[in-house]
């Protein structure tokens, strides 16, 4: 299984994460875009996922909830810009319980020897908003939702 390294450098507002995932990129970048495989990785292991939206275009936009064992329910949100493809992807990122603090991110997928680096770059309003976002438990969501997706396309990779 592969190593998170999540880098937020003092005073700078960017959260930038990378991974190299044992798959090549257009499973990679369909694990990132189809809802049934969304759902399979995205998020702390102990949440359900849903997606109410996802529209895979300039301007289309997402949605999607965590749901916890308690009932609780955890909403996420944002719109995609430029044509989403296995060159990148950009969208805005909006937790519904901090409205107004959105970020932008980018995603990119480079592929080397059957192996995939994915890198996303996380740009924040402002550093306390950037601090706000890792000290909301990002790091071990991210970790947490990598590792399922190693496995999940260690899966798909066996199946092919």
């Amino acid at each position: 299984m592969g190593t998170t390294q999540i880098t937020a450098a003092p005073g700078d507002p960017f959260i930038e994460i990378t991974r190299t995932f044992n798959a090549p990129r257009d499973l990679l970048y369909r694990a990132h875009t189809d809802r049934e495989l969304l759902v399979q990785w995205l998020g702390p292991r102990q949440y359900r996922m849903s997606v109410e939206r996802m529209e895979v275009r300039d301007g289309g936009r997402w949605q999607y909830t965590h749901h916890d064992m308690n009932g609780n329910a955890y909403g996420f949100h944002g719109v995609f810009h430029g044509t989403p493809s296995l060159d990148g992807i950009t969208q805005t990122f909006e937790f519904d319980g901090a409205p107004g603090h959105v970020s932008l991110d980018t995603l990119t997928l480079e592929e080397q020897d059957g192996r995939t680096v994915v890198r996303v770059k996380s740009v924040h309003q402002s550093v306390e908003a950037r601090d706000a976002m890792i000290q909301s438990g990002m790091a071990e969501g991210v970790n947490d939702g990598y590792d399922r997706l190693d496995e999940l396309v260690g899966r798909l990779v066996a199946v092919n």
